[in-house]
C-alpha cells in the first residue's frame, strides 16, 4: 500500500508529486552588501527539488522588514535576480518553489533602521533576541529594543510593501508565496491581544486584529494571484512574548476570511521542542470547517506521524523542516525507509557551503 506521503496532490495550478513541504529555514547564506541571493543557496534549494514542494526561507519585504542578518530580501533589482537563479535551478531540477514573504515587526534590532527603531502595533517589547553580525564579523544574539507603534500611513506603507514583493517573487520566477503570519512577527503581533493594544481600526476586537492579515492577503493575492498565496500561523506558539487567550476564536475568524478570500493554502506552525504544547484534535477540527483549503502542518514530524495525520484527513501536506538539512533527497530516504542523516547545528547559521550544500544524498 503506497503511503500518503507520496500520493500526488494538486496546489492551485501546481502538481505535486508527493505531499512533503521543504520548510522555511533561515540559514543566513546571502551576498553582502544588499541580502542577495547567490549560487550557493541556488545549489542548496535544487539539491532539495524532489520536495513535493519547497517555501523559501523567510524573506524580508522592505529594509525595514528585516530582523536578522544575512537574510534575503525581495525588494531590489540585485534580489530579484538573486532569485531568478534560485528558481531557475530549482525548475530545471524538476521542482515547485515559493517564497515566503516576511516582515518581523519588532523581532529586529536598532542596527537595521535608520532612526534605532523597529516597528510594531503597539510600542511593547517582544522581550526576545535576533541574531546579527557585529562589525568583527561574528554573528551573536542580541535584544531586541521596544519599538515605536505603527501610525495609520505606516500600515498603509507595510501593506505596500507586500504587495509589490508578491510582484517581485513572480517576476523571480516562484511558483507562489506565502505570507509569513506566524511566530511572533509582524502580522502575528497585529493578531495577538499581548501585543496590539490599539484602540483603531486595527486593535481591540477580533475583527479589528484580524483587519492587517487579511488586508495583507488580499494585496498580495492580487499580485500572485489568490490560487498561488498561502499564509502561515501558529496559533500554539507563545515565544517572544505573544501568549494571547483569544489567539484560538483569532485565528479561525482570519481562517474563515482566507477561505471566503479563496487562499490557496493555510501552513500551521506547530511548537517543535520537546515539551511544546500539544495542538488539540479539536481545534485541527474546528480549523477544517473554518477553511475548506489546503492545509498544510509542520512541526516535529516523522514518517509516522505524518502519515497518520494525512489518513485521518486533518492535513493535506505536512513540512519538514530539519530533516531537509542534512537529507537533501528526503522523501526518498523516507520512502526506502532509510536512516536520515544529523546535521551540524555549528553550521546553521551563515558561513559558507559547509553544513550547507556539501550533504550528500543517500
Amino acid at each position: 500500500m503506497t503511503s500518503p506521503l507520496f500520493l500526488p496532490l494538486e496546489l492551485g495550478p501546481l502538481h505535486l508529486p508527493n505531499r512533503l513541504v521543504m520548510a522555511p529555514m533561515t540559514r543566513s547564506r546571502t551576498s553582502q552588501p544588499g541580502n542577495v541571493p547567490n549560487d550557493l543557496m541556488a545549489t542548496y534549494y535544487a539539491q532539495r527539488a524532489s520536495a513535493g514542494l519547497i517555501v523559501s526561507e523567510a524573506t524580508q519585504i522592505s529594509p525595514q522588514g528585516q530582523g536578522y542578518s544575512f537574510t534575503p530580501g525581495i525588494h531590489s533589482e540585485a534580489q530579484v535576480d538573486g532569485w531568478r537563479r534560485v528558481t531557475d535551478a530549482v525548475h530545471a531540477a524538476g521542482g515547485r518553489m515559493v517564497l515566503q514573504l516576511w516582515h518581523v515587526g519588532r523581532m529586529s534590532h536598532g542596527s537595521f533602521h535608520a532612526d534605532g527603531l523597529p516597528v510594531a502595533p503597539s510600542a511593547l517589547s517582544p522581550d526576545a533576541q535576533v541574531w546579527v553580525v557585529g562589525a568583527d564579523g561574528v554573528g551573536r544574539m542580541v535584544d531586541c529594543p521596544v519599538p515605536r507603534e505603527m501610525t495609520l500611513q505606516d500600515i498603509q506603507a507595510v501593506i505596500g510593501d507586500f504587495r509589490r514583493a508578491a510582484a517581485n517573487a513572480m517576476r523571480a520566477g516562484f511558483d507562489g508565496v506565502e505570507i509569513h503570519g506566524a511566530n511572533g512577527y509582524l502580522i502575528d503581533q497585529f493578531l495577538r491581544t499581548k501585543a496590539n493594544h490599539r484602540t483603531d481600526a486595527y486593535g481591540g476586537g477580533i475583527a479589528q486584529r484580524t483587519r492587517f492579515a487579511a488586508e495583507v492577503a488580499a494585496a498580495v493575492a492580487s499580485e500572485a494571484g489568490v490560487e498561488r498565496t498561502g499564509m502561515r500561523l501558529a496559533p500554539f506558539i507563545t515565544q517572544r512574548n505573544m501568549h494571547c487567550p483569544e489567539i484560538i476564536p483569532t485565528i479561525l475568524h482570519l481562517a474563515r476570511q482566507l477561505d471566503e478570500l479563496g487562499l490557496a493554502y493555510l501552513h500551521l506552525a506547530e511548537a517543535d521542542w520537546d515539551d511544546a504544547p500539544q495542538i488539540p484534535q479539536s481545534f485541527r477540527h474546528d480549523l477544517r470547517g473554518a477553511y475548506q483549503g489546503r492545509l498544510i502542518v509542520a512541526g516535529k514530524y516523522d514518517a509516522a506521524r505524518a502519515e497518520d495525520i494525512l489518513q485521518q484527513g486533518l492535513a493535506d501536506l505536512v513540512a519538514f523542516g530539519r530533516p531537509f538539512i542534512a537529507n537533501p533527497d528526503l522523501p526518498a530516504r523516507l520512502a526506502a525507509q532509510l536512516p536520515l542523516a544529523a546535521f551540524d547545528p555549528a553550521t546553521l547559521f551563515g558561513g559558507g557551503a559547509r553544513g550547507y550544500a556539501d550533504y550528500a544524498a543517500a
